[in-house]
């Protein structure tokens, strides 16, 4: 009659068995994941945006002064007949705006609107979509970031996948010889934003998207 608390001679090796294949599995994940994140950054547009068809408005997601201003351009020079700039913080001022633009308040009194409402993208995809469907608009050019943009399309096609969107990607000026903190910094935001596109590709949203106030799009002249 066997022990009953001597080991069973079988279990060693149905461990390392299991074992073998949790490490497999793991390493399969891993270069997986850094496959996916290659192609991520070899599919962004790092180049200044050129000439771009016009559509009916202009979104620009909050985030940088070279976004607004790339975008009052676009308005200007009447690519499109509204602009929305949604994200903005409920204290921003339309004289903060206007200084970080080359178009004067009165140029932009008449076309600009703000988003207050949003608190991330998915919130700036819910905040355009319902500013696009009021306006009657079927296209829109959407500024953001170059390293933005993916994820940013991927929201806001899942918002309003009945409107046109015409990505135009902005790429911030870089130090002619970058550090290796720059480097490391870059690399670092590449790695998490390739993290949170795949989380909206999925649909995994773990933070509120709006404030706690109702939506309101503000004319600019009015705020």
């Amino acid at each position: 009659m066997s022990d009953p608390f001597s080991p069973d001679p079988a279990t060693p090796p149905v461990r390392r068995r299991w074992l073998r294949w949790l490490a497999g599995g793991a390493i399969l994940a891993i270069l997986a994941f850094l496959a996916g994140f290659a192609l991520f950054v070899a599919s962004l547009d790092n180049r200044p945006a050129q000439a771009v068809e016009s559509a009916d408005g202009i979104v620009v997601l909050t985030g940088g002064p070279e976004r607004i201003a790339d975008a009052t351009d676009l308005l200007i020079a009447q690519r499109g007949r509204r602009l929305l700039i949604t994200g903005v913080h409920p204290t921003t001022t339309l004289t903060e705006i206007s200084r970080t633009v080359p178009a004067s308040r009165q140029a932009l009194e008449c076309c600009v609107e703000l988003g207050r409402s949003a608190l991330n993208t998915r919130g700036n995809a819910i905040e355009t979509a319902a500013w696009a469907h009021a306006q009657g608009f079927r296209s829109l050019i959407v500024v953001t970031s170059a390293w933005h943009m993916p994820r940013a399309l991927v929201e806001l096609r899942r918002a309003m996948p009945d409107v046109m969107l015409v990505p135009y990607p902005v790429v911030a000026k870089a130090p002619r010889e970058p550090a290796w903190t720059a480097r490391f910094a870059s690399a670092r935001l590449l790695l998490s934003e390739y993290v949170k596109y795949l989380a909206a590709y999925v649909g995994v949203r773990p933070w509120p998207s709006l404030s706690a106030h109702p939506a309101e799009t503000h004319r600019i002249g009015a705020s």
